[in-house]
């Protein structure tokens, strides 16, 4: 082999080595990049601020979840259109609006089996009167619509006559397992007992089954969410009152119960964090379950208060 075709073949192999380590290189960048980008569409709130505004068509969030494919789902409460949008985490712009065609008679909270399907709590009783409690049941890959009708088996008065007694209002749940769990909101002049309910997550008619209840000092609650792996739930509340009798006093906060035993949530260790307020309490009326130790939680929007989705992480280390 002449000199000159020795450096040609030394010069060809190393043009080949390095093409080879350029393609190399650019597939593993491009499986780096794809790597990131799906784990950024499934954990949203790595790459959202600490709070951002919502749409304007959602003054009244209370209920809000993630689906599998990582879409976040909003819900207004009650006198809004029977409407669910799909909320864009980052930019709080509504991105989707399904019109279900069935009346919003108090829509409060907003759930996933896991599978895709919605379920939506028009369950909420102010005044203890309502008769026509239900769950709906809505697929928006298919579009399908059902309903679970139930009642409460300690509820005889509608409304009971002793006002400390009407603990029949609703405003959070979850799905857990196979079944769909409730948890009360007492009226702010009772004993701020918080009942626990379950039914199935089946349609039809059904009574729902009491399974425990706890106190939770000087909140009612407002909303309700389970971490992925069902190992913590989280239920927002907030009081309104006096201090002194003469000081207005308004605080909202999340408690996260933890190590709880099955589906007794209410009798694991809790620990509170306290939700943002600007001289008064915002209204949060709504949680969900990013990633880790991540949630979001939203607040109904007032005229020097507007509708804003928080990031908000949960404490470490509960308190009884």
């Amino acid at each position: 082999m002449s000199f000159i075709t020795f450096f040609n073949f030394i010069r060809d192999s190393t043009f080949a080595l390095r093409m080879h380590i350029l393609r190399s290189l650019s597939l593993f960048l491009t499986v780096s990049l794809l790597f990131i980008f799906q784990a950024n569409a499934q954990s949203p709130a790595l790459r959202i601020k600490r709070q951002v505004k919502l749409s304007a068509q959602l003054q009244e969030v209370s209920g809000m979840t993630f689906l599998p494919d990582g879409s976040l789902w909003m819900l207004n409460d009650s006198q809004n259109p029977s409407e669910l949008y799909r909320v864009n985490p980052v930019s709080g712009l509504v991105e989707e609006i399904r019109q279900l065609p069935t009346a919003n008679r108090d829509w409060e909270d907003l759930t996933t089996d896991g599978s895709g399907r919605l379920f939506i709590g028009d369950f909420g009783n102010n005044q203890n009167k309502r008769r026509d409690l239900r769950i709906l049941v809505f697929n928006p890959a298919s579009g399908s619509l059902d309903s679970i009708l139930f009642s409460y088996p300690d509820q005889v008065a509608f409304p009971p006559a002793n006002e400390r007694e009407r603990n029949f209002d609703m405003e959070a749940f979850v799905f857990f397992k196979d079944s769909l769990h409730l948890f009360s909101k007492h009226r702010f002049n009772g004993d701020f007992v918080c009942k626990h309910y379950v039914l199935p997550a089946v349609p039809g008619t059904c009574t729902a089954r009491l399974a425990e209840s706890r106190v939770i000092p000087d909140r009612v609650i407002t909303g309700a969410a389970l971490n992925n792996d069902g190992t913590v739930l989280a239920l927002t509340g907030y009081i309104v009152g006096f201090r002194w009798r003469f000081i207005p006093r308004t605080r909202a906060s999340t408690m996260f119960f933890s190590a709880f035993d099955g589906s007794h949530f209410l009798q694991g260790d809790m620990a509170v964090k306290k939700l943002p307020k600007l001289l008064f309490a915002r209204q949060f009326e709504s949680i969900t379950h990013a990633h880790n130790n991540i949630w979001l939680v939203a607040n109904e929007g007032r005229k020097w208060q507007k509708q804003r989705l928080w990031c908000l992480k949960a404490p470490s280390s509960p308190q009884n």
